[in-house]
């Protein structure tokens, strides 16, 4: 179930978002997600925010469904980008055998983690064989606020490939770093690449 008050700090800090993630430029785990995808692909956006990935990949010849859950983030793509963003929370994608990738690039460390799991099946549910899967996730424990009220779900490295290779997901690479986000706190970061797992049961 999507927190509200997660969903609200965003829709009245969407300007202040979109300046520290609108740069105009791929970083290399975006280009690298762009280079595993067939040419014209087609890529779901789980969190889109402003936007600012869903166009890149657009620029790169995907066909691009960007979603979030956040009204006025939806509103902010769409008005910068046109990119016919969806407002759509987790529990929205019902999709099957439909995207050659997805992208959830700190979205899901919004979830809840007795929702994670379900969230991971309705994803690689989502994927076409061998589709490929991209997550980025702020790394520690326990559900907790920060300091400007959003609720976060943390894992270490090992939880969270635990949960994709239980999910039916082979691990294909891995970044870390850290850095301060919209409430200015410093966190250390994983991005995590995997693959569909075509003969998972």
């Amino acid at each position: 179930m999507s927190d509200e008050k997660t969903i609200a700090i965003y829709d009245k800090q969407v300007e202040k978002y979109a300046s520290l993630v609108s740069d105009g430029k791929a970083n290399p785990v975006l280009q690298g997600f762009i280079k595993s995808l067939p040419k014209n692909g087609h890529v779901l956006d789980l969190g889109c925010g402003t936007g600012n990935s869903s166009v890149l990949m657009r620029n790169h010849g995907l066909h691009v469904d960007p979603v979030d859950a956040s009204r006025e983030m939806i509103n902010h793509a769409n008005k910068n980008y046109n990119i016919d963003a969806q407002q759509a929370t987790f529990d929205d994608l019902k999709a099957v055998n439909s995207y050659d990738g997805i992208w959830a690039n700190f979205s899901l460390l919004h979830a809840p983690t007795e929702d994670f799991p379900r969230h991971l099946k309705a994803i690689h549910t989502a994927l076409t064989p061998n589709g490929i899967f991209h997550i980025a996730m702020k790394l520690g424990n326990g559900m907790l606020r920060d300091s400007i009220g959003r609720m976060y779900s943390y894992y270490s490295e090992e939880e969270l490939i635990t949960h994709l290779e239980n999910t039916g997901f082979i691990v294909l690479d891995k970044t870390f770093g850290e850095e301060p986000g919209l409430s200015g706190e410093i966190a250390p970061w994983i991005t995590i690449l995997s693959k569909k797992q075509v003969s998972f049961k």
